[in-house]
């Protein structure tokens, strides 16, 4: 929605919980971080959140709904596509099919290309609602709720046909079935659906508990018996083309998912031996159309400013730091898309690709063939490069060349495992 800031500024100021200062330091504020007035003065709690969505009702003669005192059906959500819902900040939540009269909460009550989609998709009169920010991420967490009682039920009936199955001693047989290859597809499917970066199966006494890494926290999903826990690990080693009877030994492996949906979803794999069986960690890498700009990482104008400044002189090194899972290899994505012009001759040494550029040589790191990232690296070099993109730094030779590299016309971009920035130096 658009309202002037002097109309902002009368309706603020007549409720009485702001003040002309409050509103000028907000005024400021907002122009200094890009934000809107209104998500300063609700974020520094100058004003709630449900009351100016009230003032905006109000003002704007809509109506106003809290999702959080609606009952939502899973089947009416559906209508509207997830993806959709979200790029748009929409959710349906009631449908009355018979009257032809479907209610939307919306940011944006006066967005009028979304309303005459709705329409159009559901042969209905659409009543548009105001709802807040609050409000719509909380309808919009349904569809997790929708796919999740979804999910619960086809992992329950295939886990009654893989107790049958569980007593035959042919693993590459066993997890082969139907079964079996239903449930790892549908926890792989509803990780993806739940921006899952990893998937860990992990065995216990009695139980097979499968967690998920969302946004950097473990969160446990389900718990499958034991009995089929060994048929699980199976199938993953099959499709990851490991050993199926060795069980001894870590082994590392990698294979293509495809989604219903058409998408492809790379699979790392590593399994190890714990003391009731063998442990799967499963890291999930989207396949992507294009690589996420540093804006859609979030970063300010200002940032992006900054880091373009640095990126774009002809030597140096530049290194993202920070935990596992915590966007390193996209953020280098994200630089390098912006480098990848035909005037440099860019290489890569990756573990693994995770997406491939035009124009880039990028290499993948094999152990087994002799490629690590240090003789990766050092063979790189003679490649007549201008740009160099180093998966990861993790041993002492790997830094030595890349810093020797970075020292003679070379930009050197790598990742490196800190918790901050500063803590870089000492790590070097």
């Amino acid at each position: 929605m658009h309202i002037t800031e002097e109309k902002l500024k009368s309706i603020v100021l007549e409720s009485g919980l702001v003040n002309a200062d409050d509103f000028t330091v907000a005024t400021e504020e907002a122009r200094r971080s890009g934000q809107s007035i209104a998500n300063v003065l609700i974020g520094t709690e100058k004003i709630p959140e449900d009351y100016f969505g009230e003032l905006m009702s109000s003002y704007y003669r809509v109506p106003i709904v809290n999702l959080k005192k609606e009952t939502i059906d899973p089947q009416v959500l559906g209508l509207i596509p997830e993806v959709y819902a979200k790029s748009k900040n929409i959710v349906l939540f009631a449908y009355d099919k018979e009257k032809g009269i479907a209610k939307l909460a919306m940011l944006d009550p006066f967005d009028y290309d979304t309303i005459e989609y709705v329409r159009a998709k559901l042969g209905a009169w659409v009543e548009a609602c105001l709802t807040t920010t609050q409000s719509l991420r909380y309808g919009l967490k349904h569809y997790k709720k929708k796919i999740g009682m979804e999910f619960s039920e086809i992992i329950s009936e295939n886990i009654e046909q893989s107790l049958v199955i569980a007593s035959e001693t042919d693993l590459s047989k066993t997890a082969t079935a139907m079964p079996i290859v239903s449930i790892l597809d549908n926890i792989i499917d509803h990780a993806t659906a739940l921006n899952t970066s990893d998937i860990h199966f992990e065995p216990l006494e009695r139980e097979l508990l499968v967690r998920f890494r969302i946004d950097g926290i473990m969160q446990e999903i389900l718990s499958l018996p034991q009995a089929i826990a060994p048929i699980l690990v199976a199938r993953v080693k099959i499709l990851g083309n490991l050993q199926i009877d060795e069980h001894r030994v870590p082994q590392d492996g990698r294979f293509r998912f495809e989604r219903d949906d058409g998408s492809n979803i790379d699979v790392r794999v590593n399994i190890m031996p714990v003391f009731h069986g063998e442990k799967v960690e499963m890291r999930l890498l989207k396949s992507q159309a294009r690589p996420l700009t540093l804006g859609d990482l979030g970063v300010s104008d200002e940032g992006v400013g900054i880091l373009e400044i640095e990126i774009k002189k002809p030597h140096g090194m530049i290194l993202v730091t920070g935990p596992t899972g915590h966007g390193k290899t996209t953020t280098l994505y994200a630089i390098l898309h912006i480098l990848n012009t035909p005037s440099v001759n860019i290489t890569t040494i990756e573990d693994p690709i995770e997406y491939e550029f035009p124009r880039v040589n990028q290499t993948q790191v094999n152990a087994k063939a002799g490629i690590t990232f240090a003789n990766g690296l050092r063979a790189l070099l003679r490649q007549n490069p201008d740009i160099i993109m180093i998966g990861e730094i993790r041993d002492n030779e790997t830094v030595e060349i890349a810093v020797h590299a970075a020292l003679t016309g070379h930009l050197v971009l790598s990742s490196l495992h800190t918790n901050d920035a500063p803590s870089a130096l000492p790590r070097l």
